[in-house]
């Protein structure tokens, strides 16, 4: 093969992954709009609980594909780890479709038989997006050499990743327009049918291009020492920031979008026509907050350390979701597009506040990550895989969260976003602080 041509298949194997990188913001997202058409059913009876369970069996994947998917890794290689889970996710968002056309009539709890059928897509499509998220970070830094070259293509994967996030919501949003009992899942099969065609897309072209693994040739023996990443108190502490974090970042925007469709007095009282139009646009500025957010931390992570970043960020979100819950009355303007052109739409005043807490958790991640493994030392690889399935947090917070709603208030319910933020903040001052330093980590 001459340079030119793995050249050019090198700069198509990186849109590959960028493409992938995309999906798998596109895959999540998914869950909070379609979950405003589930919950809208005559048989799920208005409840934000269920709305949440798409949500809720994404994340449910991570905590058993996490490790596995690492296991998976060495195992087979970089680029069949992303076949398989590609493969696996056409399957899942294949299964979401089916549930649009499937008999609705009644099962288990009263529930309709396509309910479940969508919760076992979502489900399924969890298992993929966790094990893209294991290979396409470490191939994008294989395939731009390492380095701070290979971290410019990370950065590059992370900037779509963002914008999927952001664009989901607000296309979703477009396509529901009015929500009432007779929207159906079917109403945003052009989503799925992107989805699909992508994810067919994405096997077909990664299939034909040889990519190096990073892995091959390393041994993966390790010699007992009688620790592990649970021996080190702050990684623990590190580990349910992580499963709170997630649960901070996906519960904001995803009852958000709750709050804001509901029509039935409980919500943001909007226009009916255009509720859900509102909330997927408005909950998907969320997400372009964390795109911004993402940029600025890049610039100045070099210059300010990780633990004064989460604890910045944490406060500040405390503050801007508080005033979301103390004073849900005043309204302010929000452009939102409607399909055709852009317009300025009454919302509460808290909703501004939660959309910019976008800004607080597009940081958190990454300073989490490098507080909890700190001086860990061989023991980080391991302490990765644990972090992945620490990420279900996104699903069962949401969860408790819109329990909440359903039995108080939306505003009430935003008191576990608190409570989590509250505990990143303790971790960031005093929980961060390694205290087994005697373990021998080289």
């Amino acid at each position: 093969m001459t340079t030119q041509q793995k050249q050019s298949g090198n700069l198509i194997a990186i849109i590959t992954m960028i493409f992938l990188f995309a999906m798998i913001a596109f895959v999540t997202n998914l869950a909070a709009p379609i979950g405003v058409i589930w919950k809208n059913q005559p048989s799920i009876g208005g409840s934000n609980f269920l709305g949440m369970m798409g949500n809720m069996m994404n994340f449910l994947a991570y905590l058993f594909m996490g490790i596995p998917a690492g296991k998976l890794l060495t195992k087979i290689g970089y680029k069949k780890t992303a076949l398989v889970a590609i493969a696996v996710g056409f399957l899942g968002v294949l299964i979401q479709f089916l549930s649009g056309v499937v008999g609705t009539h009644d099962t288990l709890f009263s529930l309709p038989a396509n309910f479940f059928i969508y919760l076992l897509g979502a489900f399924v499509a969890g298992f993929s997006v966790c094990m893209l998220n294991t290979v396409v970070n470490p191939m994008l830094n294989l395939l731009g050499g390492g380095g701070n070259k290979g971290n410019r293509l990370l950065q590059v994967g992370a900037t779509f990743n963002s914008l999927t996030g952001t664009l989901t919501p607000m296309f979703v949003g477009a396509l529901i327009g009015q929500v009432t009992a007779n929207t159906a899942i079917t109403d945003v099969n052009l989503v799925l049918y992107i989805a699909l065609g992508v994810f067919a897309a994405a096997f077909i072209i990664l299939s034909f291009i040889p990519i190096a693994d990073p892995e091959s040739g390393k041994s993966h023996t390790t010699e007992p020492t009688g620790h592990s990443p649970w021996s080190f108190r702050h990684f623990v502490l590190g580990a349910f920031a992580i499963f709170v974090y997630v649960g901070v970042e996906v519960g904001i925007p995803g009852t958000l979008n709750f709050f804001l469709a509901d029509t039935t007095g409980k919500g943001a009282g909007l226009d009916p026509d255009k509720a859900a139009t509102v909330a997927g646009f408005v909950a998907g500025t969320y997400w372009f907050m964390m795109l911004i957010g993402r940029l600025l931390g890049s610039i100045i992570a070099g210059k300010i350390s990780s633990k004064v970043m989460l604890a910045v960020a944490s406060l500040v979100g405390i503050i801007f979701v508080l005033i979301f819950m103390l004073d849900p009355e005043a309204k302010t303007s929000m452009p939102v597009f409607t399909g055709s052109s852009f317009s300025s739409e009454q919302v509460p005043l808290g909703v501004l506040f939660l959309v910019l807490c976008g800004l607080c958790t597009s940081i958190m991640w990454g300073g989490i990550f490098n507080l909890a493994t700190e001086g860990l030392g061989k023991y980080t690889a391991a302490a990765s895989g644990i972090f992945m399935m620490m990420v279900v947090g996104g699903g069962i917070l949401p969860l408790i969260q819109n329990s909440i709603a359903d039995h108080f208030t939306y505003q009430m319910g935003y008191i576990v976003i608190v409570l989590g933020l509250a505990y990143m903040l303790w971790y960031a001052l005093i929980g961060c602080k390694n205290v087994n330093t005697n373990i021998k980590v080289d």
